[in-house]
């Protein structure tokens, strides 16, 4: 196995020892992806480090509402359900910001939060912002790189100004739906094309299609998830998954391959992430050159600071016949299910599941003592 650690000594630096701190660990919400986050949270609860943390589980329901949680009801709910704690927020305050509505009883001063709440107000910076405002620090990026990388429209016009190669593309807002003409895309992008909600994640609501009956229910179909529509062109290339993590010292590690079954999915769809066992396999490390890895690394990296990207993300790209790499999304909340890229292709490259953890904690905890001594006076 390939190990981080021999092959970069400087990032292997030992932990400190400090008294255990309280980390939240949120899940769930009103995305489309909750019962992904859940899956989430159960792996990051079982494999944080005890003897450095102790866990607060918060579960969001389906209809935007916190819930303290038990570790039981995190590993037996397949939805948060609602239940006699239902928490409220302080603002501002830099202990007991979170308390028993009931009550008003505080659960604890949380030294750090690891939101996995995937999608819609949970990696778009609606929550990154809400952390920020009741004054805690919490894992991955920031306000503005959350919200820029959620949007793949947004995400697609600033790679593409910085001159990082990604597939070309249309897309239009509701109110222009009207305008939208198959004849045109068609001549413009080529077909197949893949139609999507911007806005979403887990390949949640993208369709991909080469006749007009399907670009017109494509589009319908991505309209009911989002404002907006993205419709990309077809990069024939292998599909290659790259983890990156750090604040200022960033890391990329060794990248992954995920190949659809043919016979069963046409893409790397919701339906063969989490559904059909057998619908995809993944490959870590990916078979390829040298020289190959090296690229997507050093282009999942520039992608990561063109983004502003801080903590974690997971770079996905396109790797074409004649070696050119292409970007197709950034994920800054990736999963960590038992099926999940990120985890897996950083335990490959030689950090644990348990020891990533730790680490991402204490990126959050860096970023936000170092946001701590910026001046708020003139």
């Amino acid at each position: 196995m390939y190990n981080l650690f021999e092959a970069i000594p400087n990032f292997a630096t030992k932990l400190q020892t400090v008294a255990r701190k309280a980390v939240g660990i949120l899940f769930g919400g009103k995305s489309t992806e909750h019962e992904v986050s859940i899956r989430s949270a159960r792996n990051i609860a079982k494999a944080v480090d005890r003897d450095k943390f102790e866990t607060i589980l918060i579960g969001v329901s389906k209809k935007g509402n916190w819930f303290l949680k038990t570790e039981e009801e995190l590993m037996s709910e397949d939805i948060v359900k609602e239940n006699e704690h239902l928490l409220q927020l302080i603002p501002g305050s830099k202990k007991d910001q979170i308390l028993k509505s009931k009550n008003q009883a505080s659960i604890g001063t949380l030294d750090v939060v690891f939101s996995i709440i995937h999608g819609t107000g949970g990696e778009d910076g609606t929550i990154q912002g809400l952390f920020k405002i009741i004054n805690i620090p919490f894992v991955g990026p920031g306000v503005l790189s959350s919200s820029v990388c959620l949007d793949k429209e947004v995400t697609k016009r600033l790679l593409r100004d910085s001159g990082i190669p990604n597939a070309n593309f249309l897309s239009y807002l509701s109110s222009e739906k009207n305008n939208i003409s198959f004849e045109n895309v068609k001549e413009v992008l080529g077909m197949p094309v893949y139609v999507k909600p911007p806005n979403l994640g887990s390949s949640v609501g993208i369709s991909k299609v080469s006749t007009k009956e399907e670009f017109d229910n494509a589009i319908d179909y991505a309209f009911k998830f989002d404002r907006k529509v993205l419709i990309e062109q077809n990069v024939k290339g292998r599909e290659i998954e790259c983890a990156v993590l750090g604040n200022s010292d960033v890391k990329a590690s060794l990248p992954g391959e995920v190949v659809t079954v043919k016979d069963s999915h046409e893409f790397y769809s919701y339906e063969a992430k989490y559904i059909d066992a057998n619908g995809s396999i993944t490959k870590i490390p990916a078979d390829l050159p040298q020289t190959v890895i090296q690229k997507v690394q050093d282009i999942a990296i520039k992608a990561y600071t063109c983004l502003c990207c801080e903590g974690m993300a997971r770079i996905d790209v396109f790797v074409t016949e004649n070696e050119e790499i292409i970007v197709n999304e950034i994920n800054t909340i990736p999963g960590f299910t038992d099926i999940s890229m990120y985890p897996k292709l950083w335990e490959e490259t030689g950090i644990s599941y348990s020891n990533l953890i730790t680490k991402l904690l204490e990126l959050a905890i860096d970023r936000y003592n170092e946001e701590e001594q910026m001046t708020t006076s003139v």
